[in-house]
């Protein structure tokens, strides 16, 4: 059966996106992954779908999510701490992520070979269609090739930004043109 993201199956999952990251890459990388975040942010909370955010403790040491991430943040987000790679290995998410009854976990984060990795396989050891926007993941590490293989080979499914932008919208209202969808949904994928 063909894997196609449904808004009313979906959340996202913003995994460990904090200052402590953050602060080992480059500038340049750095601004463009806060941005395109807050982006995919913005564009969750349009389509109503809820958010997961994970913080890696300690928070005082790691960071929380940066302001300019948050203020995006709508009522249906949630933020978690937490002591495991794997979000899946702290009961509190788990649970969460169960009473929302969404099949489909949309991801970002980093680090892409350590927490997103882990949390990827747990949630599809859960049972949850897993689709990782690739553009939004980072890393300390510099060659996370095998954490991409080894997460696609389990099943988890890569797009990218642009991709997840048009699948969501023509999910659900077959696409608007222009400036309208442009103030509504966040900047165009070509924009970024």
């Amino acid at each position: 059966m063909v894997k196609r993201i449904d808004p009313k199956r979906c959340c996202g999952v913003i995994v460990d996106v904090q200052e402590f990251f953050l602060s080992q890459l480059e500038r340049r990388a750095r601004s463009r992954i806060e941005k395109n975040t807050a982006n995919l942010v913005r564009l969750l909370d349009y389509f109503r779908i809820p958010v997961v955010v994970t913080l890696e403790r300690p928070i005082d040491r790691k960071g929380a999510l940066p302001g300019n991430i948050g203020k995006h943040l709508g009522d249906l987000a949630t933020t978690f701490e937490k002591d495991t790679f794997d979000l899946c290995g702290e009961t509190k998410i788990k649970n969460h992520l169960a009473r929302l009854k969404k099949r489909q976990c949309i991801v970002a984060g980093c680090e892409t070979d350590v927490c997103v990795l882990q949390s990827c396989l747990g949630l599809m050891q859960l049972g949850y269609e897993v689709y990782v926007v690739e553009e939004l993941l980072f890393s300390s590490a510099r060659h996370v090739d095998a954490a991409i293989a080894r997460m696609r080979a389990e099943g988890a499914v890569f797009l990218s930004y642009k991709t997840l932008y048009y699948e969501l919208i023509e999910a659900v209202d077959g696409g608007h043109h222009g400036e309208l969808r442009e103030r509504t949904y966040g900047p165009l994928p070509d924009d970024l």
